[in-house]
């Protein structure tokens, strides 16, 4: 639908295994963003909240933990 994963590494300006890593992973919330404003034709038959990655929370560091209790 995209045109491949070489096609969609162009796309975004990425590598091909980080391409291949959103079919296991879905694609990055920014990404899917852009897509959807630039490529609304080709998404029209994609379950787009299936192919969006879980959002990640920001890592923090052991250090910066708040303790609980």
């Amino acid at each position: 639908m995209l045109g491949g994963t070489a096609e969609v590494a162009r796309l975004f300006d990425v590598r091909m295994p980080s391409v291949s890593n959103w079919k296991r992973d879905g694609i990055p919330h920014a990404r899917m963003m852009l897509m959807r404003e630039t490529r609304q034709a080709q998404l029209a038959d994609i379950d787009l909240a299936a192919a969006t990655a879980a959002r990640r929370g920001r890592r923090v560091k052991p250090s910066q933990e708040v303790p609980h209790g």
